[in-house]
């Protein structure tokens, strides 16, 4: 195994999500709608490990897990755009942010969430709130990062303005390579049982 994907393999293997010691949202710089303009791409370099927890996770959220539907980027519209701010609020002050060891016992376990979630948790719920709005889940992808020296998982949403996260520490919606993280790997469009390592940021054309 080439050390690049042997260390990508042991990053995936002990992914688990940065927090905040309060258990509230991080006060990451917050970004306005206007920011998103000239937004960019993920590069996909390959074949990636997908995180060992999501292989349960997808045995038992199979429409969850999928990423069917058009590879198209979906067109952001104000609309659309709303959308998105919204669900990622609403689920960020729905669910309260706790570490699966003490939610289920488990050390990383992919479900949605109820009272309580950790960052994967919260990236499901805003795919599942969003599919019901229509979305495809093409466009809706889990993603891995790193944030602090922690793993951290959140939801990438392919745009015709870019790549667009999701995330439990912001209420913002940003661009990805606007955001604090180095990122990993994410879900391949068109099978989602698959994932991609990620490269450098190309700019929307």
């Amino acid at each position: 195994m080439r050390p690049r994907i042997a260390l990508l393999a042991l990053l995936l293997a002990s992914a688990g999500c940065s927090s905040t010691s309060t258990g509230s949202i991080s006060p990451l710089p917050e970004r306005t709608e206007a920011s998103i303009g000239g937004g960019t791409r993920m590069q996909m370099l390959g074949h990636a490990f997908a995180p060992p927890a999501f292989h349960d996770f997808c045995n038992r959220y199979k429409a969850l897990c999928a990423t069917d539907g058009s590879l198209r980027p979906v067109e952001l519209t104000t609309r659309h755009h709303a959308e998105l701010a919204s669900v990622n609020k609403a689920v960020n002050r729905r669910v309260i942010e706790r570490s699966d060891l003490a939610t289920t016992g488990r050390e990383d376990d992919w479900r949605l969430p109820g009272k309580y979630g950790d960052c994967e948790d919260f990236a499901l719920l805003k795919k599942a709130e969003l599919m019901k709005l229509g979305w495809p889940a093409s466009a809706l992808l889990l993603t891995v990062a790193r944030s602090g020296g922690e793993g951290h998982t959140v939801l990438t949403v392919r745009t015709t303005k870019g790549d667009l996260v999701l995330d439990n520490m912001t209420d913002a919606v940003k661009d990805w390579s606007r955001t604090p993280y180095r990122y990993f790997a994410r879900q391949s469009p068109g099978n989602g049982r698959n994932w991609e390592r990620i490269g450098t940021a190309k700019p929307v054309i």
